[in-house]
């Protein structure tokens, strides 16, 4: 059994991870090249450092690691490496959106395992949607995808929230979508709810960001779609490819 969960997450992440490096190729990555050459134009430097071509990585790494000098890129230091235009910061871009394809495949597969629900695409579909709700979309209220030359919180700061958001969005539709009464739905709510009213960290930079508002509002809404398309493919892969496997594993067994 461990041998086809793992099977099955492998192909669901790999599989998730080429269809979204493609749409973050085709629609993402050039609004961040757009953005990038603000980043130089003087007092602006000190903003938000290049994000390496990873804006989809920001959706699926806590809390959009393009942090300002807090484990970031630094252009201001001269070892600081960053993956080479071109073919080589596309390979980055896959790279990294694999690792966490085949992470949060293993992630929807625990979650199914616990919940006792045997994988199906449509069950996978429910629970990807779910993942998305929790990662993705809950987090983005407060701490929206952004662009490289724009300010941000601190990096430890913003990750503190994305993990507390994370965690509490996630039991939050545990207890309303699986317990379903009264008292659960209310406590799932509430869990929903509370990181939104603590607040997400706010940028403490007093210079303005140069980036466009519209360009930043269509990356930010370009990454969501993005990252909705993964999560809802890693949930139909990963029901697919636990059936797959099943029936091979069936079919060596009857021969």
């Amino acid at each position: 059994m461990i041998i086809r969960l793992l099977s099955a997450a492998l192909v669901a992440g790999f599989l998730a991870s080429v269809v979204a490096t493609g749409l973050q190729l085709t629609l993402t990555s050039p609004l961040i090249l757009q953005a990038e050459t603000y980043e130089g134009e003087g007092a602006h430097a000190a903003l938000t450092p290049s994000l390496d071509e990873t804006s989809f990585a920001a959706l699926i790494v806590p809390a959009h690691a393009h942090a300002h000098g807090e484990g970031g890129h630094d252009h201001g230091k001269a070892d600081a490496w960053q993956p080479a235009p071109g073919l080589q910061r596309m390979a980055f871009t896959g790279l990294a959106t694999l690792v966490g394809g085949v992470g949060y495949a293993l992630l929807l597969a625990a979650v199914m395992l616990a919940l006792r629900r045997e994988p199906t695409p449509q069950g996978g579909l429910v629970v990807g949607i779910a993942g998305f709700l929790a990662v993705v979309l809950a987090p983005a209220i407060g701490l929206p995808p952004e662009l490289p030359g724009m300010g941000a919180a601190p990096l430890v700061l913003r990750q503190s929230w994305w993990l507390m958001t994370v965690v509490a969005t996630g039991l939050g539709l545990y207890l309303i979508a699986v317990r379903r009464v009264p008292l659960t739905i209310l406590g799932g709510l509430v869990l929903i709810v509370a990181p939104h009213l603590a607040g997400a960290p706010q940028s403490i930079d007093t210079v303005s960001s140069q980036v466009p508002p519209a360009t930043a509002a269509q990356f930010a809404a370009r990454a969501l779609a993005i990252g909705f398309v993964f999560w809802a493919v890693i949930g139909l892969a990963y029901g697919w490819a636990w059936g797959l496997f099943g029936r091979e594993a069936g079919a060596r067994a009857n021969a």
